[in-house]
């Protein structure tokens, strides 16, 4: 039953018509929020603040994807831009996810390439890391391609690998041999069995396969997951292999596992709160909904309460 419901949220996420009743209905953007800090740069600010003050780290996102042209790629870098320099104005050690899409790789890849490198300039020498995220499995290859190659001017560059799929674990090697940080998740597309795992067991098997390489010879990896399981098998391979907080991170969504954030926080683990903004929230919002049964309760019953 959960396999069929995370597949209609998931074809809910992209539906054009979906996303038009969505926008337009008042009450499905104040559930949103619990999960997005707001629509503006100076809402995600007030939120990056607060979370940096409990002791957080953050990962500022603007929400979007797929463009239909350069000119809307032009304004969300010009975005991208503007909080960049709002981070380095307020001093915050902070990193900044893109999507490559959101950049206009389906119009134009030289573009992307070019798009991402000024973002990389503007940031320069602040202590921010920019991490361009993972998005279906067609533009895994092309995502990878594009870090590897501004990586080398701009070192400050990272990526994202999804142990859904199966050409993870050789991803992982690649990426290590290139000293390029990479955040390790689960994946949150649906991926057809010709290139990803179907069984959860699969997929966590691959997790901390992957996570063990990270660690071994990786370049500071960080860790997104809100799985117990995940979070457990990470700690007792930082453990049998001599690690510290030093090392690695952890990762969650903001407003998911508050009590887990804090705990994970309190124990002296570094913990990164990703902290989506922008208008552009449904799609997001929905493969929140996907992931998690507890999320589409909390949605509900919202809904049903007004």
């Amino acid at each position: 039953m959960d396999t069929i419901l995370r597949s209609i949220l998931l074809y809910l996420s992209s539906a054009g018509w979906a996303r038009y009743l969505a926008m337009r209905f008042p009450l499905a953007r104040k559930v949103a929020g619990r999960f997005v800090a707001g629509e503006t740069l100076e809402e995600a600010i007030d939120v990056v603040s607060r979370l940096r003050q409990e002791g957080f780290y953050v990962s500022l996102d603007l929400l979007g994807e797929n463009v239909d042209g350069l000119g809307e790629a032009e304004k969300a870098v010009e975005e991208v831009l503007e909080a960049v320099r709002a981070l380095k104005e307020l001093e915050y050690a902070c990193n900044i996810s893109v999507k490559l899409t959101q950049l206009g790789l389906d119009v134009d890849p030289l573009a992307t390439t070019e798009y991402l490198k000024r973002i990389a300039a503007e940031i320069g020498e602040a202590p921010i890391k920019l991490r361009v995220d993972m998005e279906g499995s067609d533009y895994t290859e092309t995502t990878l391609n594009i870090v590897s190659s501004v990586h080398e001017e701009y070192p400050l560059v990272a990526t994202v690998l999804q142990s859904y799929l199966y050409r993870t674990s050789d991803d992982v090697r690649r990426l290590n041999e290139k000293k390029i940080a990479v955040r390790l998740c689960k994946g949150a597309y649906a991926e057809p069995a010709e290139v990803a795992f179907q069984k959860k067991s699969a997929v966590d098997e691959n997790y901390l396969r992957s996570a063990e390489d990270l660690l071994l010879n990786g370049h500071y990896p960080a860790f997104a997951t809100h799985d117990e399981a995940m979070i457990n098998g990470v700690l007792e391979i930082v453990q049998r292999l001599g690690l510290t907080a030093e090392d690695f991170e952890f990762q969650m969504l903001f407003g998911i596992r508050q009590d887990k954030q804090r705990e994970l926080l309190d124990q002296g683990w570094k913990m990164r709160l990703y902290v989506p903004y922008g208008r552009s929230w449904y799609p997001y919002f929905m493969r929140r909904l996907a992931e998690r049964p507890a999320n589409l309760s909390f949605f509900l019953t919202a809904l049903f309460r007004g």
